[in-house]
């Protein structure tokens, strides 16, 4: 299908794979898409930014880089920078089609509905939307008009904010399209209206559908101006719809209010307020966030939780439906504002025409003659792919994320003779289209049963979130692929023993199975694993995760996620059975109890695992700390010896034949685990980390959840 992405400053038009149907969504033939000119050339401007301008809007990420550079050097930051998230960002969060695939139960085939969410309702032939970002659409609404459903959302939820009644006059400041919809909605209210704004011929537009007074300058309206609309009065509320680094607009708008007015924020000014302007008449300052209640909740937005009506009267849904019937019964007019109308083909065109010169468009509109039946055919060729190499393993990565992208691609394309990149499948086409073509995969697609039935494909690397990890895995064994996954194998106990029972009834060339666990193939744990081949008695490890906090609605919370101790700590229990090669007793764990909801029991725990061999391991794992310490620790005691292995990065051995190993930088094991994996596949070798292992890890990280009281692992979990 064709998709409209940002590359840097450039807009471009690419075939990318079309989304598939899933459960909660809705899959839609866009029919048109509504372009924002304020959000979407903003957001292109800032992809142009140079690397050093980004890193002043952004400092946390300049800290993860740094950390990365001390950890890991140079080269893994900058591999980091130039591979992680793809550069074709999508771009359009408005738009209208027809349902060609329900996961909701709410809609029916060829139904016309509208889509909002710049996460999903991009400007596409087809595209795939959480059940709480569509809406139906009247029928006496053309697709065109319901396309800009998201920007009438934004300006329905800004007046709403404002909460305006019959006889109030209102000033609204910017009047772009946000601004033009907004003056029409307070009028709906009974409100008069002064509308400002420096292009002249939006206050031309402004005048015609209705407003009472406009000036042709945002700088221009005074206290005078407002008085002469409100009788000398002054202005009962102001919105602020422009678009202006300027802290004077935000003065102004206080200026112009009566005492105990209001001034809500629906545009993006400067905000460097003056206490002067709005104390002494003690007014309201409001933000509007966007459609309105449940944006920026993935509960809502993505896992379909809704807000009952009687708490929540207006959520970004019913905002949404809402304003549509405005439009239907004929209370707003959208034809001044419907400018030209484009062809996805000529997408670049409809872009560059808010570049020109005045008067700039309103709204500007994409159209997509050739979307139905887009859907059906979910890969593309890379046409750059060279040919696949002979005696190579045929992979595909299923996931593509961040880490895919700065580790396991990377990786996979530093080993050509190892491996042949055949596929990238993702549930969103531009990423699975951007991978393939930065690491030469024979073709992107959003279809994982066509990986699987590719006979090209000997094996599936799975990054995806971790509650998709099993299924995907049971699913390619089935297939006869072999499986690297990342970890953690399985979030849910019943998972973790249907791959068991598929393994205890195959045949003994079954395909490979090899979790993620990292960082037993660190070339230190190696190390340390070979001065422990000699023990005589039992061993001691205490492991230290100074794990970094996580707030608790982060998707590594959630199901999606499984929890910080399925999802990380699998690593270390997984260390332990490695260093040992010994089967597990018995386990336990305790877990710091908070006494409110900032840090969940996953967060900071003890964990206690004696094995069967007389050895004793437990992990102390918390969010506690600070960034400042080192991550990882591990210190090991046996036989009159001890060992501390220092974030994979320095190994120390004290007592008989000592000595200390370092390395230029910290090294968990990622590329020689990919390593590992393929000369299993293409030679036959043992498998690098057994069967049992993998479960016993999985198992450890069960038993504690339980015994933490973060989540019920029993048989039927």
């Amino acid at each position: 299908m064709k998709q409209v992405v940002a590359a840097g400053s450039s807009v471009r038009v690419e075939e990318v794979p079309p989304p598939g149907n899933s459960a909660g969504r809705v899959l839609v033939e866009v029919v048109s898409s509504a372009i924002s000119a304020g959000t979407e050339l903003a957001g292109i401007g800032e992809a142009s930014l140079p690397l050093w301008r980004k890193a002043l809007k952004n400092p946390d990420k300049v800290k993860s880089a740094l950390a990365r550079v001390r950890n890991q050097g140079l080269g893994a930051a900058k591999a980091m920078v130039s591979n992680a998230g793809a550069p074709l960002k999508p771009i359009g969060y408005s738009a209208a089609g027809i349902v060609a695939g329900d996961g909701t139960g709410e809609y029916e085939i060829g139904d016309l509905v509208a889509c909002a969410g710049a996460q999903c309702a991009h400007h596409a032939e087809v595209i795939s939307v959480p059940g709480n970002l569509v809406v139906r659409v009247p029928s006496e609404v053309t697709p065109r008009e319901a396309s800009t459903v998201a920007l009438g959302a934004i300006a329905l939820q800004g007046v709403r904010r404002a909460t305006p009644s019959l006889g109030e006059s209102f000033v609204v400041i910017g009047l772009g399209i946000i601004g033009q919809l907004a003056a029409q909605l307070l009028r709906v209210n009974g409100c008069r209206v002064l509308g400002a704004d420096s292009d002249p011929s939006r206050t031309e537009v402004a005048r015609q559908l209705g407003t009472t007074l406009t000036l042709d300058s945002v700088m221009g309206v005074d206290e005078d101006s407002v008085r002469r609309l409100t009788g000398g009065v002054g202005a009962d509320g102001v919105l602020v719809a422009a678009s202006s680094a300027s802290d004077e607009i935000m003065s102004q708008a206080f200026q112009m209010c009566r005492k105990k007015g209001r001034v809500v924020l629906i545009g993006d000014v400067g905000l460097n307020l003056k206490r002067a302007d709005f104390y002494a008449k003690e007014l309201d300052f409001l933000i509007s966030s966007s459609y309105g209640p449940g944006r920026y909740d993935r509960r809502y937005e993505e896992e379909g939780l809704d807000y009952p009506i009687g708490f929540v009267r207006w959520t970004e849904n019913r905002n949404m439906s809402e304003y549509l019937r405005t439009v239907a019964e004929k209370k707003i007019d959208l034809t001044p504002l419907l400018s030209a109308d484009y062809e996805v083909e000529r997408a670049r065109e409809a872009y560059a025409s808010f570049t020109g010169s005045a008067p700039r468009p309103l709204i500007v509109t994409i159209s997509y003659p050739h979307s139905k039946g887009s859907s059906e055919t979910r890969s593309v060729r890379n046409r750059a792919a060279k040919p696949l190499r002979k005696g190579a393993v045929g992979i595909a990565v299923i996931g593509a994320g961040g880490f895919a992208n700065s580790v396991h691609m990377p990786n996979i394309a530093s080993s050509p003779a190892m491996f042949s990149l055949v596929a990238v499948a993702t549930r969103q086409g531009h990423t699975a289209a951007a991978a393939a073509r930065r690491f030469g995969a024979q073709y992107s697609t959003t279809d994982v049963d066509q990986v699987l039935g590719d006979k090209d494909v000997d094996a599936v690397l799975i990054a995806t979130r971790h509650d998709l990890h099993a299924d995907l895995v049971l699913k390619a064994l089935e297939a006869d692929k072999h499986v690297l996954v990342e970890k953690p194998l399985a979030t849910q106990r019943r998972d973790l023993e249907r791959i068991r029972d598929f393994y205890e009834s195959a045949d003994a060339d079954a395909p490979v199975l090899m979790t993620g666990f990292n960082r037993r193939f660190s070339r230190l744990a190696i190390i340390l694993k070979e001065q422990l081949e000699a023990k005589q008695g039992p061993v001691m490890l205490s492991y230290r995760m100074n794990a970094g906090y996580q707030p608790p609605d982060r998707w590594v919370h959630g199901p999606e996620g499984g929890g910080r101790n399925i999802g990380e700590a699998c690593h270390i229990y997984d260390l332990f059975g490695y260093l040992l090669d010994a089967e597990v007793a018995s386990v336990s764990a305790e877990t710091l109890r908070p006494n409110n909801d900032h840090y969940r029991s996953d967060d900071n725990f003890v964990a206690t695992i004696s094995f069967a061999e007389g050895s004793l391991a437990s992990l102390t794992y918390t969010a506690l700390g600070t960034s400042e310490l080192p991550k990882e620790r591990l210190e090991v005691f046996w036989d009159g010896r001890a060992a501390v292995l220092d974030d994979y990065a320095a190994l120390r051995v004290v007592g008989g034949l000592s000595g200390d190993v370092t390395s230029r930088v910290a090294d968990k094991g990622h590329f020689e685990e990919l390593r590992r994996f393929g000369q299993c596949v293409l030679l036959g070798e043992e498998w690098p980390i057994p069967l049992w292992q993998q479960l016993q890890a999985t198992e450890i990280s069960f038993d504690v959840d339980v015994a933490i009281g973060a989540r019920p692992h029993g048989p039927e979990q």
